[in-house]
């Protein structure tokens, strides 16, 4: 007798962005504990490959495909490497810690084609394509920071995950009809490489993970199990909304 799981992704086909490290990698492993079979997408090859190797495999088949989503051609070849799928988690994303007077375009041109640009003309192809399948999920890791908490040095990253958050609820809207779901999830500081590449002191950071109220950053690993929600059916009723995973930041 089957065990009953509201959660499983089983016979579930989905597109991780960004999946070489961090979040990305982390989802990609739940997912596979989870049933689904994988297409994982990074610039990072050697990266790409570890996180290949650390899939749970059983009858799943997962697959690789080298990409850069700040390139239109990368991401028509990502789209002509698909077949339908059941979600997509864009995870793919990089950060900037610039005051307002070091602010220069090209910062602002690097954060946003990889941010919001990528993940946005990436969703755009996957509906041109005819490439979503019936109640997919998509999922965009977003943050709290430009989006619901803002401090100093944030500005350019925090204002792309504002746009792709107010993405998200443009496109669930659109999708609807299709019985397409669209939600992001906002973390707080999560323990990945890209946080360790913030200049900051390591006495600044356990003054900062002391505002949390569970005193410490999330491991990748937590963030992932949310996105693991989404893409399920368990959330089958849930669209529009961005899930806040924050330690209990935003009540301190």
């Amino acid at each position: 007798m089957a065990v009953y799981n509201p959660f499983s992704l089983q016979g579930k086909t989905i597109l991780i962005t960004g999946a070489s490290s961090g979040i990305g990698r982390a989802t990609a492993i739940e997912c596979s504990r989870m049933g689904a079979s994988l297409v994982v997408s990074d610039i990072n090859a050697e990266g790409l490959q570890e996180t290949i190797s650390l899939l749970q495999e059983s009858e799943n088949i997962h697959r690789m495909i080298i990409a850069n989503l700040a390139n239109e051609e990368d991401i028509e070849l990502l789209i002509n490497g698909l077949d339908k799928l059941d979600g997509c988690v864009f995870s793919a994303g990089v950060g900037s810690t610039k005051v307002l007077p070091f602010y220069s375009k090209t910062e602002l041109q690097r954060v946003f084609d990889i941010n919001y640009f990528g993940p946005v003309l990436l969703t755009n192809l996957l509906v041109k394509k005819k490439l979503l399948a019936k109640s997919c999920s998509l999922v965009y890791i977003s943050s709290i920071g430009g989006v619901h908490f803002f401090s100093p040095g944030n500005g350019i990253y925090g204002a792309s995950k504002s746009a792709l958050d107010s993405f998200v609820r443009f496109a669930a809207i659109e999708l609807a009809p299709k019985h397409v779901r669209v939600n992001s999830v906002c973390p707080s500081r999560v323990e990945t490489p890209l946080i360790k590449s913030v200049p900051i002191s390591e006495k600044e950071v356990q003054i900062d993970k002391a505002k949390y109220l569970l005193k410490r950053y999330a491991t990748p690993q937590e963030i992932a199990l949310g996105c693991v929600y989404l893409l399920s059916d368990a959330s089958s009723f849930m669209t529009g909304q961005s899930l806040i995973l924050d330690g209990g930041r935003l009540l301190t």
